[in-house]
């Protein structure tokens, strides 16, 4: 996983510029909640039957986006009728959305990008219903989460019988890696929990953004381990006065910790070792750690 150090960053003390795809992403995640708005603006709606029309045919839009097909590969493909399948592509030809090539159907240019975007749609919502957990609970902060790279995520949730579940999965991924870094609004994990904090102290390279009041708290439980580890520059803290959400990047794999707000127990965990999830987390970080401040020592 990626670190900027301060060379790295612009002059404004901001990260460097991501992919074009993640640019693209992060984008979209800024200004979705102003869609409707510029829609409005633009003063052409698509009309809602469309839209449902649209997402019917994803079956047939997913099949021909792969290869063009013959009226009789599409009822095999798709296991529908003649008579459906002439639905089907008269429907996508009235709009535009294929042309007749050598008796096969293939996707116009328009057609493609409509049956991209229906895919997309129904990924993101897949994506929204496994993830609900973590999205309750950090529901006020998640403008500029961004949902696609967590298509595949695993998702562990704390269980009646198993409350420690998230928490075992994030200390499972710590002991795993040579080092860490993140952020959180409370305690990566419960204080309580030495394994982990010897992890953090004596074994894995760390930096970690906390709330002051928190890292104060750090201190407080353990005043000279942690003073040590600092010394050593084995862990690095940093405060911010406001964290969205906890954060946390390992050698592998990236992980999102949604928290109950009374009992500041970890209630879901969300973590993938995809690519373009590594890269927004990095993203993120640096810009959280852009506007953070170094604690070189305890605060007394």
């Amino acid at each position: 996983m990626v670190l900027y150090n301060d060379e790295q960053m612009t002059d404004d003390g901001r990260p460097p510029p991501s992919s074009p795809i993640m640019e693209a992403l992060l984008e979209n995640a800024r200004t979705q909640q102003y869609l409707g708005q510029r829609l409005d603006a633009a003063d052409d709606r698509v009309d809602t039957n469309l839209l449902g029309d649209i997402v019917r045919h994803r079956p047939v839009l997913e099949a021909l986006r792969a290869e063009p097909l013959d009226r009789r590969e599409i009822e095999e493909r798709l296991d529908v009728s003649r008579a459906t399948s002439h639905r089907f592509t008269q429907w996508l030809d009235e709009q535009g959305f294929v042309k007749k090539v050598d008796s096969r159907f293939r996707l116009t240019g328009q057609g493609e990008a409509i049956a991209d975007e229906v895919l997309r749609f129904e990924a993101n919502v897949r994506t929204v219903h496994r993830l609900a957990p973590l999205l309750d609970t950090i529901c006020e902060d998640h403008q500029e989460f961004v949902l696609e790279p967590f298509l595949d995520a695993r998702v562990t949730l704390a269980e009646p019988d198993d409350p420690y579940q998230p928490v075992e999965r994030f200390i499972s991924l710590l002991s795993e890696s040579e080092a860490f870094h993140g952020f959180n609004t409370t305690h990566m994990a419960p204080l309580v929990l030495g394994g982990f904090h010897t992890q953090i102290f004596e074994e894995t390279d760390t930096e970690i953004i906390y709330l002051p009041h928190i890292a104060e708290k750090l201190f407080e439980t353990y005043p000279e381990r942690a003073q040590e580890a600092i010394d050593r520059g084995h862990l690095t803290l940093r405060t911010r006065d406001d964290l969205p959400y906890g954060l946390a990047i390992f050698d592998e794999h990236v992980g999102i910790g949604g928290y109950d707000e009374t009992t500041g127990l970890m209630q879901v965990f969300v973590d993938t070792d995809a690519s373009i999830a590594c890269e927004w987390a990095d993203r993120v970080y640096a810009s959280v750690r852009a506007d953070s401040d170094p604690l070189h020592e305890r605060k007394t």
